[in-house]
C-alpha cells in the first residue's frame, strides 16, 4: 500500500476545484506515464491513460477534481466574499485556512473564512447565524483593511480560493482528509495500474483509465471517452444512516439520483464480491450522481457501474480506511480479471 499511500498524499496536496485542475491533471498524467503507459490530456483537461489488455474496452473513471471557492467579491473592508464551486458547504468550511491564488500576479496568498464579526466576546448573535456565504467571509493573512489595499496585491474577482485538506493517515489505517471524494479512487486506480504492469493483475479486457475534472459540477466524463463497452465509476461509497456501508468496505451502488445502474454488470460485481471474500456493501444513494451518470447523459451507449471505498462525511472533513481501499482494490482486481 506504501506506492498507494503515496500518490494519495502526493495528489491531496495539489489544490484542484474545479476548473483549476491543470497541475493535478498532469501530474496524473505523468504517473501513468512513469509506470509505463501512454496516457494524454483531453482538450478539456481530463486524463486517459491506455491500460493495454484485448477485448471488450472497459473504461475505469474517476475524478481529480474537488470542491472549492471562488472570489465573488473584494468587500470595502479588504476581506473576500465567496462563491461555492462544488457542493462544498459554509458550515463545515468555517474556521478552516485556504490558499487565494491570484490571476493577475501568480501569487498565492493565506486566509481563513470566518463567521463575520467572528469573536464570541463580540458578535451577540454568534450562535443564531446560519452559516453561509453570505454570512461568512475570506479573512486574508495580510495587512489589508481597505478593498484598495487587497486590490493592490493583485487579488480580484474570479480568483480561486482553496481549502486546507488536512490529510492524515492514522496508526489504526484511517484515512482523514477533505476531498477523498474522489483523489481517494484516483489513487486506487494508479495502484490497479501499478499492479497491472508488474503482472499480478491480468486483465481479460481491453482497459482504459479516464480521470476526469469537472464531475464536482456535473458534466466531467461528459465528453472524451473512447470508444468502450462499459464504465465502472469509481467514487466515493456513502456512510450514513439507513446505509450499511462503512469506511472499511467497498459500495456497490444500484441506483442514486439519476436512476437504476445496469442491472447485468452491477450483479457481476457483487458475485466478484462474494465469489473474492470481499466486503462490500449494497445501497441507493438518493443525493448522489456520477460520472457514469454524466456520460449517459451525453449520449454515449454504455453499460455502467459505481463502486467505491466508503467514505464518511462527505462534502466535509472526510474519512475513510486502509481496509476500504484495499477491498475497492480487490473488487476492480476481481472485475477486471473476469
Amino acid at each position: 500500500m506504501e506506492f498507494l499511500k503515496e500518490q494519495l498524499k502526493n495528489i491531496i496536496g495539489i489544490d484542484s476545484p474545479s476548473g483549476f485542475t491543470k497541475d493535478v491533471a498532469e501530474y496524473t498524467k505523468a504517473q501513468f506515464e512513469a509506470l509505463g503507459y501512454k496516457a494524454e490530456l483531453t482538450k478539456k483537461g481530463c486524463v486517459l491513460a491506455d491500460l493495454g489488455g484485448e477485448g471488450s474496452p472497459l473504461i475505469i473513471g474517476a475524478h481529480i477534481d474537488t470542491l472549492g471557492g471562488m472570489v465573488s467579491e473584494v468587500k470595502g473592508n479588504g476581506r473576500l466574499k465567496i462563491t461555492q464551486i462544488g457542493g462544498i458547504r459554509a458550515t463545515n468550511a468555517e474556521a478552516e485556512n485556504c490558499r487565494i491564488y491570484s490571476r493577475k500576479t501568480d501569487k498565492v496568498y493565506d486566509g481563513c473564512l470566518q463567521l463575520i464579526d467572528a469573536s464570541v466576546h463580540v458578535n451577540p448573535n454568534y450562535d443564531s447565524t446560519q452559516r453561509t456565504f453570505d454570512t461568512t467571509e475570506i479573512v486574508i493573512d495580510e495587512d489589508v483593511k481597505c478593498k484598495a489595499d487587497t486590490l493592490a496585491l493583485g487579488i480580484d474577482v474570479g480568483d480561486y480560493v482553496c481549502f486546507d485538506p488536512r490529510f492524515t493517515i492514522t496508526d489504526s489505517g484511517y484515512i482523514k482528509s477533505r476531498f477523498l471524494d474522489d483523489k481517494l479512487s484516483v489513487a486506487i486506480i494508479l495502484e490497479l495500474a501499478r499492479k497491472i504492469k508488474e503482472g499480478s493483475v491480468k486483465p481479460k479486457r481491453k482497459l482504459y483509465a479516464f480521470i476526469t475534472v469537472y464531475e464536482e459540477v456535473g458534466h466531467g466524463c461528459s465528453a472524451g471517452l473512447p470508444e468502450a463497452d462499459e464504465i465502472l465509476a469509481v467514487d466515493m461509497g456513502c456512510v450514513g444512516v439507513g446505509l450499511t456501508c462503512t469506511e472499511k468496505m467497498v459500495s456497490i451502488c444500484p441506483k442514486d439520483s439519476s436512476g437504476p445502474y445496469d442491472y447485468e454488470m452491477t450483479t457481476k460485481l457483487v458475485k466478484c464480491a462474494l465469489d473474492n471474500n470481499i466486503s462490500y456493501a449494497l445501497d441507493v444513494y438518493p443525493r448522489y450522481s456520477s460520472d457514469a451518470s454524466a456520460a449517459l447523459r451525453s449520449g454515449y451507449d454504455l453499460k455502467s457501474a459505481l463502486i467505491g471505498a466508503g467514505v464518511y462525511a462527505s462534502h466535509g472533513y472526510e474519512r475513510s480506511h486502509l481496509e476500504g481501499v484495499k477491498n475497492t482494490l480487490e473488487l476492480l482486481k476481481a472485475y477486471v480479471e473476469l
